[in-house]
């Protein structure tokens, strides 16, 4: 059978990845706000798909980067989607469990390291039916604390850890995030229209970094007339 794939913009295509999360704004978003500066290594905590991995690559052509993903399933999809877009020679995509130090590389050798982890503490709310999704929505295995320990130890000091998160949960991201020297340092909200509530956050924390946090005008993802906004545009590459 033929594969199926979505086409994020011309020269980036993704598996259609069954019954897990489909190709989201989430990881696009988080892709672009996480790329400044010089990168030589990066890595992608809960992978997934391996979507942001792919971007960063694209982004970074001389960089390596490295996924982790618990899901065999989703990391042998990484892998496909890594090769479809000619960036699995500089991206190693392994199958393993983020709270395992044996599974992670050595301590202190990524630039960058970025995740985009699940959203809720497990009994928050609905739970997804099926299992791939529900370990992607729900700290089922991977708490917040587990990830920014992980970060941490990946980092190198003075690196940078980019997350996308839910607003509510901003108090407790910080306060963990700090907990493991990971001091936050940027802070971008991502909202449909400028006059609605943030329904997403985008933080960058830097190892070892003194306090000082720097809040970014807000992400708006549509005009108020309902089209899409310029740097929306920007970021999906549909300007004209």
């Amino acid at each position: 059978m033929q594969q199926a794939y979505d086409e994020l913009w011309p020269g980036t295509r993704f598996v259609r990845a069954g019954h897990g999360f489909p190709l989201g704004t989430d990881a696009v978003l988080l892709a672009d706000f996480c790329v400044r500066g010089q990168v030589k290594r990066f890595a992608d905590l809960g992978c997934g798909a391996g979507v942001i991995l792919i971007l960063l690559a694209q982004a970074y052509p001389t960089a390596r980067g490295f996924g982790i993903e618990l899901q065999a399933d989703a990391a042998e999809t990484a892998r496909e989607n890594a090769e479809v877009n000619g960036v699995l020679d500089r991206c190693d995509i392994r199958c393993g469990d983020l709270r395992n130090v044996s599974d992670l590389p050595e301590a202190g050798a990524f630039d960058l390291v970025v995740s985009n982890p699940p959203y809720f503490p497990v009994g928050s709310g609905y739970s997804a039916p099926e299992g791939s999704r529900r370990a992607a929505r729900e700290e089922r295995f991977c708490t917040m604390d587990d990830l920014c320990s992980a970060a941490a130890r990946l980092t190198r000091w003075g690196g940078r850890f980019c997350l996308v998160h839910r607003p509510e949960r901003l108090s407790e991201l910080f306060v963990t995030l700090t907990k493991h020297a990971l001091e936050p340092k940027r802070l971008r909200t991502v909202c449909r229209t400028a006059a609605d509530a943030p329904s997403l956050v985008l933080v960058e924390a830097q190892r070892g970094a003194n306090p000082g946090l720097v809040i970014e005008p807000p992400l708006a993802l549509y005009d108020a007339d309902g089209a899409e906004s310029d740097e929306s545009r920007r970021i999906y590459r549909t300007k004209e």
